[in-house]
């Protein structure tokens, strides 16, 4: 579990420090359930298709659903293919992949001028760019596509997707008073939207604006809302996610030196993640702070070791 600085649907699970990255999952929630193109719905079901941690079986998934699929379809499970080469680090193969159907664009529904964008964008800067190959060219390229994106879904009533490209554009202002800007224009898309693909992103918004507050040091709010994210969390079925939520609030608790409830979350998170076979190098490495701040030298080299065991294999 590590905090990334943003939730992403997909990307997410998206940046921080190596030590200490609340994740993005908003990733997780990736995939309209509902778009429309030339005033029709496509009932096509990317979540169904999508596994972000095998961008490559996605790939064979989407390719096979193009043998059935057509018009507005076709177009965007040829965006999602792109985005499994950005998943991948291949961007140059995504953006290929992407001029490809430049040229069908114009013509297209909103959901699929959406998604292009945001997918040229993510081929410039997103959670899967290491920092060396964002550069000033990159991040105003990146926010250039991720605007149109903002626009274009904005005018179809597109909420989700809306909060996607805001969510992305966090990727290119790394400020933390960005980062919080941002993040709270996406809750408040969140918050206004009656559409179930916005409201999903509720729990990786309110981790994203977490994260913002917690880097500018303002805790108290920082643990307001993880605490938020994490009762959405408890309320689903995802057992990782919540895991990472209730990480979060431990996390934070540290943070305002209410150590002893941090011990006792971290110490029930190593429990559950142990019982579900995923033991977290970021529990341990927590584990080992507070033991060390209680001068108990054998426990946190104890947990040390644990982190750096599971770390290395």
């Amino acid at each position: 579990m590590r905090p990334e600085r943003l939730q992403a649907p997909q990307e997410g699970l998206t940046a921080g420090s190596q030590t200490v990255r609340p994740r993005l999952l908003a990733s997780a929630l990736l995939g309209a359930l509902l778009s429309f193109a030339s005033g029709v719905a496509v009932a096509l079901d990317l979540n169904s298709l999508w596994d972000f941690g095998r961008p490559e079986l996605s790939e064979q998934r989407f390719r096979a659903a193009l043998q059935t699929s057509s018009g507005d379809e076709t177009l965007i499970l040829r965006t999602q293919i792109a985005r499994t080469y950005g998943l991948r680090k291949d961007f140059d193969a995504a953006r290929r992949a992407l001029s490809e159907i430049a040229g069908d664009i114009p013509s297209a529904g909103p959901e699929v001028q959406v998604r292009y964008h945001l997918e040229l964008g993510r081929t410039f800067a997103s959670s899967t760019h290491p920092s060396s190959l964002v550069t000033p060219e990159t991040r105003e390229k990146a926010r250039a596509a991720y605007e149109r994106a903002l626009a274009h879904a904005r005018a179809a009533k597109l909420d989700g997707l809306a909060i996607d490209a805001i969510h992305m554009l966090a990727f290119v202002d790394r400020a933390p008073d960005d980062q919080l800007r941002w993040g709270e224009a996406a809750l408040a898309v969140v918050l206004s939207s009656t559409q179930a693909d916005a409201k999903r992103w509720e729990a990786s918004v309110r981790n994203n604006v977490g994260y913002a507050l917690h880097q500018l040091g303002r805790f108290h709010e920082a643990l307001e809302q993880f605490q938020q994210a994490l009762s959405i969390r408890e309320r689903g079925v995802n057992a990782q996610a919540t895991r990472v939520a209730r990480w979060m609030v431990a996390w934070t608790l540290r943070s305002l030196k209410r150590n002893e409830e941090a011990l006792e979350m971290q110490l029930a998170l190593e429990r559950d993640c142990d019982a579900a076979g995923q033991p977290d190098p970021y529990v341990f490495e927590e584990l080992e702070a507070l033991y060390r701040g209680k001068g108990d030298l054998a426990k946190a080299q104890h947990y040390a070791a644990r982190k750096a065991a599971v770390s290395g294999r």
